[in-house]
């Protein structure tokens, strides 16, 4: 197949044996011989390095202004005239501007590289029928891959083997969770790149279970290569500072003119020689120039840059610091901008009581509340067994490295173990207690996760899953006693936490028979008791929280786009203080297919929250605003914030930065 038709395809739709047939493969991958054949034809699996960096267009950047080309005309005239002092000066004066201006960008150029690790250095493939690992610029497509925990992903791939495969996919559309993965063809055509769950993407990381599938993009073909070609056919913007200087820059050449010509027709008219009065005019022309202008911004800015950096932020180019200075709309992503992008729980229900659950993050910092005040465990067993199923059913775990506290696994997971490490719970010690025997996996299909433990001669089923599954399996509930199971009030509990824009897990148990060391599904699927439900978010940053507030008295507008769902979006929105004029109610990116540019250029005046958004809508939403005049800055932290960073009047990259 031709690479331009290959294009064209919607892969998800299809069903696997089609998509092999048309890749001209099979699930014993491509022969040596035909890979071969197909890198030459495709070329290597990565993307066009970007130019930018690059010494000489760098030094280049410092002289491409109106006021340096006039201060080099001034210097050759200087010249001219035999005035070498003054030539020396001027010349000088250009060539220290473009040193600072040259040194600061490359040293920010040089950072910036030494933290970008975008895309999967190796991949496993299967060729000829046997597994081996390449370099991840020689995956073809037709190349069958192997995926697990812990790998990137090298092209993207269609899936026809899962095994509680979960990716996180937060780079590329800003999802704060992980996804569940299938094999199933996903049928709507304009699916959003997060809801195509049959689909891993390339430089999205695998964070749970296995799986394989066949390459259908390479390279620029892919999605994060299609984000990377966006960033290029943008154009560069000019800082409101760089068109401020133009403008001073064609004031003086004009000035200069007027000024060399009213002196050059006075010397006319008072009878000096032509001669003496070219000189004069000239020498005047060049009196006018404001050679230490340049020098003057230059250094100034660089003063700015250097402060910056005491900050631990890295400025690319000088005019970025009195662009930020100027700036009066913000869009920034939600996930690990505004966000922690690590799961916490805020709520458990347990008992029939909703408590509260402070702290943010993987830090086991934070206390478990019940109208304000803090709990005892011993005086709350219905939330003491909760947080139990939570910390130990569950295939996490938390470690601490450089000072800071990190998951290894699924966030949700992890987001468990912490708030049983709040209430008091030490998983080692718990671990010991009740010592695993046996377990079942979380599948997406059955929705559930299942363990058995041994504790005191006892045999215990912990359980953990979808609300809505999970219920269905519970005929009880625990609130220090057991009683029977009111399923609706259990339901509105849920439908009350997820209105909220939390994700819900529900826990429950039931006791085995004391000879039983294997777990079946027929085992945890009917008579479980329900025990209580924990909701969890990707909560607000305290210090994105006083941020939103500070620019919102300075009057900048705090616009928020992200690539996660629309309820999501909203409540994050509203933990923050962000709304437009219809509140922070969000327009998502399907309202956004159906606008032109004119409809778009009427919702941005009022709508501050877009949700499920993917990178060419951000940046329609980015131009938009810059049609009203406003000075944008874009935030972000993905590979899906690039075009956008690279539209608005300032991008600001955060953490590892978005270099493609």
């Amino acid at each position: 197949m031709r690479l331009a038709d290959q294009t064209q395809v919607r892969w998800h739709q299809l069903g696997i044996d089609e998509v092999l047939a048309r890749l001209g493969t099979s699930r014993q991958g491509l022969s040596e011989e035909e890979a071969a054949r197909r890198l030459a034809q495709y070329g290597p699996n990565k993307l066009a390095s970007a130019e930018r960096g690059l010494p000489l267009l760098i030094l280049l950047r410092q002289v491409r202004s109106p006021l340096i080309y006039v201060l080099l005309a001034a210097g050759v005239v200087t010249i001219l005239l035999s005035k070498y002092v003054d030539a020396g000066v001027i010349f000088a004066v250009v060539v220290l501007n473009s040193v600072v201006g040259f040194l600061q960008e490359y040293k920010a150029e040089q950072s910036l590289r030494a933290l970008a690790r975008m895309t999967a250095p190796r991949a496993r493939v299967v060729r000829d029928g046997e597994e081996l690992e390449i370099d991840a610029t020689e995956v073809v497509p037709g190349d069958v891959v192997l995926l697990e925990s812990g790998v990137k992903v090298p092209a993207d791939l269609r899936l026809f083997r899962v095994n509680e495969l979960q990716a996180d996919q937060s780079i590329l559309t800003g999802e704060s969770l992980p996804v569940a993965k299938t094999t199933e063809p996903v049928p709507d055509p304009n699916a959003s790149l997060g809801d195509l769950h049959n689909m891993a993407f390339m430089g999205t990381s695998i964070v749970r279970g296995r799986g394989a599938g066949v390459v259908v993009a390479t390279g620029l073909q892919t999605a994060f290569g299609q984000i990377s070609a966006q960033v290029r056919q943008v154009g560069e913007v000019e800082s409101p500072l760089q068109v401020r200087l133009e403008r001073f820059a064609w004031l003086i050449a004009l000035v200069v003119l007027g000024v060399t010509a009213v002196v050059f027709a006075l010397g006319l008219l008072t009878g000096e020689s032509l001669a003496d009065v070219f000189l004069t005019a000239v020498a005047t022309a060049v009196a006018t120039v404001p050679e230490g202008l340049p020098v003057t911004v230059t250094v100034a800015l660089a003063v700015g840059v250097w402060r910056m950096a005491q900050r631990n932020a890295i400025i690319r180019k000088l005019p970025a610091v009195e662009t930020l200075g100027s700036c009066t709309a913000i869009c920034s992503d939600k996930t690990g901008t505004l966000t922690t992008n690590e799961m916490t729980v805020t709520r458990i229900v347990a008992g029939g009581r909703v408590f509260e659950v402070t702290g943010v993050g993987y830090a086991p910092e934070g206390r478990i509340l019940l109208d304000g005040r803090p709990v005892s465990l011993d005086q709350h067993p219905p939330l003491e067994l909760a947080l139990r199923i939570g910390l130990l059913c569950n295939e996490s775990s938390i470690y601490e490295e450089d000072g800071r506290y990190r998951a290894d696994g699924d966030p949700t997971e992890a987001a468990l173990i912490v708030a049983a490490m709040k209430g008091g719970l030490h998983e080692e010690r718990e671990r010991d207690l009740y010592l695993l025997l046996d377990e079942i996996p979380f599948e997406s299909e059955r929705q559930y996760m299942a363990t058995l433990h041994a504790h005191d001669g006892e045999r215990l089923i912990f359980v953990k899953g979808a609300p809505e599954r999970v219920l269905a399996m519970c005929r009880d509930v625990y609130i220090g006693s057991t009683a029977t199971l009111d399923q609706e009030a259990a339901l509105r509990a849920s439908h009350e936490l997820a209105s909220a824009g939390l994700r819900v897990l529900a826990l429950a148990y039931r006791p085995a028979a004391p000879w039983v060391d294997e777990l079946d599904h027929r085992d945890v699927e009917s008579g479980l008791t329900f025990v209580g439900l924990a909701g969890m978010i990707d909560p607000p940053r305290p210090e994105a929280i006083t941020a939103v507030a500070a620019c919102k008295r300075a009057g900048i507008r705090v616009v928020m786009i992200t690539g996660d769902h629309r309820v999501t979006a909203e409540a994050i929105a509203r933990q923050m203080g962000i709304a437009g004029d219809g509140g922070s109610r969000a327009v998502d990116g399907r309202e956004l297919l159906t606008m032109d540019d004119e409809a778009l250029y009427e919702t941005v005046e009022r709508v501050a929250v877009y949700a499920r958004v993917a990178p060419g809508q951000k940046l329609r939403v980015v131009q938009q605003l810059r049609r009203h005049g406003e000075v944008v800055a874009v935030t972000g932290d993905g590979v899906n914030d690039a075009p956008a960073l690279k539209q608005a009047d300032i991008g600001v990259a955060m953490g590892s930065g978005t270099d493609v």
